[in-house]
């Protein structure tokens, strides 16, 4: 098969759709990822085809108003209301995604098109052509239970009523969003008018397959989700068994006993300098060795460090988590999934978006410490769940770790691919 991939945001919208792109190629199969261009030298350095979509957007969310509008988000409804602040500024780029998007559909001309929720356009070119589709995502945020609320909302255990209009009005929300360049799109490229837009049904009301890039043992599958969807496990892009450290990191790693991992990504906050004094000072108030990852913004570190710290650029998840003690992180769904499989315990300390939700997911599994948001983080607190992680953590993290290795997410999927279009 030909099969066309959109998926649009930071790495992590990023980075398990290339895995998954590698494993259908592996299958046999064409593939073709289009995102942002910022992504592309590493597209193709895994050997994929490359659709181009320009990178406004993010570089939008990269300003101060764009910190912003992510960073607070104390409800949905905070967000939506930044998010509608933005309108005038992101709406004419959403048509320009929408356009660029189809632009590299046409050219792939595919058999099968699976795109991320951002990529939205992937039910228009999928129409356009006469082809299948398929929604492909990584966290569970968008198919509708009564069995908990939308992952932005409180869980006030209000019952099903209370459940299903969260995801209702998140749906809601996403169809407002998207509306007029939908319709714009659809009216430019001969398409009939169409009504409400929603990611998971066709224009003609059909449901759109959904595969779920997560775990079971992780986000068990609500009991009332339809027959369309399939939670397949995690897809993460390995590759890194023989990567080789440098000299500074593996003669750390040989000095002692497993150290702490601290790394937040991209997610600076409004002060990364703050950031970076509390990690340093929990890490040696807490009497534990400590690797910082700097990488990509989200620390800044510009004292003297102590022997027992060793700061790094950055290093692969896949490589380096199995030989720490504990990782500290943000909380994005791939960090979070890559702690996960290593079998380590987590302290998350989300900033927004998802990660409040996979913070509360894992200290649930009694594999971290309570979420510790970072806008209220101190030293003390930092240091206390750091060595809060007790026996009884580790033990559940490594059980959790062992039954995620035992899954073939990437195999699932392109499975599950495979009948769909042998059905099809």
């Amino acid at each position: 098969m030909n099969i066309f991939i959109a998926t649009y945001g930071s790495r992590g919208d990023v980075q398990p759709y290339i895995a998954l792109g590698k494993g259908l190629q592996a299958a046999g199969h064409e593939v073709t990822l289009a995102t942002s261009e910022r992504f592309r030298e590493e597209v193709e350095a895994h050997g994929l085809h490359f659709g181009y979509m320009n990178d406004t957007m993010l570089a939008i969310l990269d300003t101060d108003q764009g910190r912003e509008m992510l960073e607070n988000t104390r409800s949905a409804f905070a967000v939506v209301k930044r998010t509608f602040s933005m309108m005038k500024q992101v709406g004419p780029l959403q048509r320009r995604l929408l356009q660029e998007g189809w632009d590299a559909a046409r050219q792939c001309q595919p058999d099968l098109i699976i795109f991320h929720p951002k990529a939205y356009g992937g039910p228009l070119y999928a129409e356009k052509l006469g082809v299948p589709v398929i929604l492909a995502l990584v966290i569970p945020m968008l198919v509708p239970t009564a069995e908990h609320p939308h992952l932005g909302f409180p869980d006030l255990k209000l019952g099903a009523a209370y459940n299903r209009m969260t995801h209702a009005l998140v749906k809601r929300l996403m169809g407002l969003s998207a509306g007029k360049p939908v319709k714009a799109w659809r009216a430019a490229n001969g398409l009939p008018r169409q009504g409400r837009f929603d990611v998971l049904h066709t224009h003609a009301g059909k449901a759109i397959p959904v595969l779920c890039g997560f775990s079971r043992h992780v986000v068990p599958p609500p009991t009332d989700w339809p027959e369309t969807v399939t939670t397949t496990g995690y897809w993460f892009l390995d590759g890194h068994d023989h990567w080789t450290p440098p000299p500074a990191l593996a003669d750390f790693l040989a000095a002692g006993p497993p150290p702490v991992y601290v790394g937040f990504g991209s997610m600076a906050g409004r002060d990364p300098q703050r950031l970076g004094r509390i990690v340093i000072d929990a890490l040696q108030h807490a009497g534990v060795r400590g690797i910082v990852a700097t990488g990509w913004g989200g620390l800044q570190i510009d004292a003297p460090l102590p022997d027992s710290i060793l700061r790094i650029e950055q290093a692969p998840h896949d490589w380096l988590f199995p030989r720490m003690a504990t990782v500290v992180h943000h909380g994005g769904a791939g960090t979070t999934a890559a702690a996960l499989r290593a079998g380590k315990p987590s302290v998350i300390v989300p900033f927004f978006g998802d990660q409040p939700y996979w913070a509360r997911r894992v200290h649930a599994l009694g594999a971290g410490s309570r979420p510790l948001p970072q806008k209220t983080l101190t030293v003390e607190a930092l240091a206390a769940a750091i060595n809060g992680v007790d026996a009884g953590v580790r033990e559940k993290a490594a059980a959790l770790g062992a039954a995620i290795r035992n899954e073939d997410g990437i195999g699932n999927a392109v499975a599950q691919i495979e009948k769909l279009m042998g059905g099809a």
